[in-house]
């Protein structure tokens, strides 16, 4: 499922690819992604804001596709309709981001509602830590339609 979700991710979404987005690891808890700092890189030396701001959203979209399967869905409808990011500190290495799964009430809520109405809205976290801090901070809220 992780290779169908890069593959997915990086020929239909170019941007992926040109950033090098790569998924390092799923599990029951989170999803993992990163990209190297070389080409996601500002002025300043540091990992650009459009990079930071592009890895959250796609990592917490990802991790909706993920659920979406997982629920015996084949989404081709996923946006996120609104999302925060906060910049907490500057990102000086290879961007990593932690992407949590939400909890298995949210998931059988988000399960129930796209059996009746055919769509539902789901919370998304995402953060991008760097030496066990964390520089990006994300929150969006995802619409599967099925």
């Amino acid at each position: 499922m992780i290779n169908d979700l890069l593959n997915k991710l990086h020929n239909e979404i170019p941007l992926t690819k040109m950033m090098d987005i790569q998924i390092t690891d799923y599990t029951n808890e989170s999803l993992i992604t990163t990209a190297p700092l070389e080409i996601n890189i500002n002025d300043k030396g540091t990992a650009f804001g459009g990079s930071l701001s592009t890895m959250t959203i796609i990592s917490a979209w990802s991790m909706c596709w993920l659920i979406s399967k997982e629920l015996g869905y084949d989404s081709k409808n996923i946006v996120v309709i609104k999302n925060e990011n906060s910049y907490k500190r500057p990102v000086t290495k290879d961007l990593v981001c932690y992407t949590r799964k939400p909890n298995k009430e949210q998931i059988e809520t988000l399960k129930s509602k796209l059996e009746k109405k055919g769509s539902a809205s789901i919370g998304i976290h995402s953060q991008i830590i760097e030496d066990d801090e964390t520089c990006v901070d994300f929150v969006g809220t995802y619409v599967i339609k099925l």
